[in-house]
């Protein structure tokens, strides 16, 4: 059956459809414009796991969105598919995480990974994975690509979009808009190479990421406040903090997205960390934090993005709580709809005549 087939037999308008695809919608990978790649990881997670299961539970949740999207009203058209949850990876996290479990619990005593041989093996173990696992982001996301085909991540923990940052490197310079309650600008944390609290340290390597900007942040320390003042103006910050007293003294919020936005390149990654909402919004989160935008707000600064004209050349959604959390599945497959929407939007409008 053809694509135009489908989109033909296909009522935008009836019961949820639970098919196994996002949002019940009859696109394969293969005729489907948008590819999410689900990625079942939270093996490095500090606080409380489970969002190795967010791509189930988001997928589930998704049966009940409607399809009509006033930004982009046949938005459904182009095509969105989810790709199913990978079987080695989750296999291979839930035999990692009760060790790193184990791990951090003795950080968190007091212990020393240097006089402990198995809490070494541990850490080495657990960072070899979580190469593995960037390596294999990296290769998939960018077979995607050079199929011609828009990407974005599921997670999973923060960490898991490294990989796929690495890939878009290789077509050139872009920024980074990061929505989120954290900086993820810690070394290494808890000793973990490629921990959720380091993604953007570890991004900040790829020197074709000329530019992050983070949006919502609320909880953060020395060590990656010094990172951002010595990285030449490389790295911009919009603390939650900061923005609410902007507002409080008469600043529009329309206003503050279109400052946010102009340090922005053309080309722009959405980063969006779930936590960096109200935790009203998504009360399973790993690490919720008191604060946020809310989820019109932050949805407006992602059309601001696309508004001014630059591209959303990819995105991820990091940090959803797994199966068992209804609230949070909802919220964040409505997120990922609007993020493959918005990204559709902007590839429309930035093609050449």
């Amino acid at each position: 059956m053809t694509k135009q087939e489908k989109i033909a037999r296909f009522d935008p308008s009836g019961v949820g459809l639970k098919n196994g695809h996002f949002i019940g919608l009859p696109f394969d990978e293969e005729d489907a414009e948008t590819v999410l790649l689900t990625v079942p990881w939270d093996v490095t997670v500090s606080y409380a796991d489970g969002t190795s299961t967010a791509g189930q539970n988001i997928l589930e949740a998704s049966a009940q969105l409607d399809l009509y999207d006033p930004d982009l009203p046949d938005a459904w058209k182009t095509g969105i598919y989810m790709r199913h949850l990978d079987l080695v990876w989750l296999n291979r996290n839930k035999e990692l995480r009760p060790l790193a479990d184990a791990y951090i619990d003795f950080l968190e005593n007091g212990g020393h990974t240097a006089r402990n041989p198995q809490m070494a093996n541990i850490l080495h173990d657990i960072n070899h994975a979580c190469l593995l696992l960037k390596n294999w982001v990296c290769q998939e996301t960018k077979s995607l690509l050079e199929r011609g085909k828009r990407v974005g991540i599921v997670g999973g923990e923060h960490s898991v979009p490294l990989g796929f940052l690495e890939a878009l490197a290789e077509q050139g310079g872009f920024g980074i808009l990061q929505i989120d309650a954290h900086q993820d600008l810690r070394k290494a944390y808890e000793g973990f190479t490629y921990s959720h609290a380091s993604i953007f340290y570890n991004a900040l390597k790829i020197k074709k990421i000329n530019k992050l900007v983070q949006v919502g942040i609320r909880d953060n320390c020395e060590e990656e406040m010094a990172l951002v003042h010595q990285s030449n103006c490389r790295v911009q910050v919009w603390g939650d903090q900061q923005i609410r007293e902007e507002m409080f003294g008469g600043t529009s919020f329309k206003a503050l997205c279109e400052r946010i936005v102009a340090y922005l390149p053309q080309r722009v990654y959405v980063s969006f960390d779930i936590d960096g909402l109200n935790p009203n919004l998504c009360p399973g989160t790993g690490t919720p934090v008191p604060g946020g935008l809310e989820f019109s707000e932050a949805i407006f600064l992602i059309k601001t993005v696309v508004e001014s004209g630059r591209e959303i050349i990819g995105f991820d959604l990091c940090e959803v709580a797994g199966m068992e959390n209804e609230w949070d599945g909802n919220v964040g497959a409505r997120v990922l709809y609007k993020l493959c929407n918005l990204m559709g939007k902007s590839a429309r409008q930035t093609v050449k005549p």
